[in-house]
């Protein structure tokens, strides 16, 4: 049976690994896949991983319908055993559906990838119709860590170095490498605990304050 399967983490998680790993278990069993993504971090029509890993990509905009391109694709005789979507939660929850029509419909596998919440704490309104739609739903095992040690569970973004909570939704960006020798990026984001995100108190605040080793005082203070 086809199925309909999200897998969520935050940032950092490996959710493009799964993708790329996922896609090359089910190819080397001579099955036919498509790859989606939209918005990845290097630019447009290509799945990239943090570990160096990419694959050539079909870019999903906002008016984009997967069931015309699949639908498409089977008229003209190519074989789809199975879609890999990245970025998922950039979906618009009309595209959720569509996938959701592809598995119910056409038999064919869908394996979507993304977060579930932005830099604000909301769902996505993609995330969350995956969330609503799907036959499973999964959480990666492998856990991304907050600076402090404990695990990462808010995805925090920064504009020249500094926390924000409002603004655009979806702005490309990627992990911010912690170096102090250099300039911060004018938009990178950062996995943080809850705690630390309450705080706004990112791994650059924490060592600027002499705070990384987590000697923090109480709130009330």
């Amino acid at each position: 049976m086809a199925a309909l399967t999200f897998w969520t983490g935050t940032m950092d998680a490996g959710k493009s690994t799964l993708a790329l790993q996922t896609n090359h278990n089910h190819a080397a069993r001579g099955r036919a896949g498509i790859i989606f993504v939209s918005n990845d971090r290097t630019g447009t029509a290509v799945l990239t991983s943090r570990l160096g890993l990419s694959h050539s990509a079909v870019e999903v905009d906002d008016e984009f319908s997967f069931w015309t391109y699949v639908v498409d694709a089977l008229t003209r005789g190519s074989k789809v055993d199975y879609l890999i979507c990245d970025e998922a939660q950039f979906y618009s929850p009309a595209q959720v559906e569509d996938l959701a029509k592809i598995v119910d419909e056409l038999r064919i596998d869908v394996f979507c990838f993304g977060i579930l919440t932005d830099f604000r704490t909301r769902l996505f309104p993609g995330a969350a119709r995956l969330v609503e739609l799907a036959d499973r739903t999964e959480v990666l095992q492998v856990q991304a860590l907050c600076w402090c040690g404990r695990r990462a569970t808010h995805n925090a973004r920064t504009e020249n170095g500094v926390m924000v909570t409002e603004g655009e939704v979806v702005v490309v960006g990627d992990v911010e490498e912690a170096d102090s020798a250099q300039e911060p990026p004018e938009v990178a984001y950062e996995v943080l605990c809850r705690r630390h995100h309450r705080h706004a108190l990112t791994a650059a605040r924490a060592r600027a304050a002499g705070r990384l080793a987590e000697t923090e005082l109480l709130p009330f203070d």
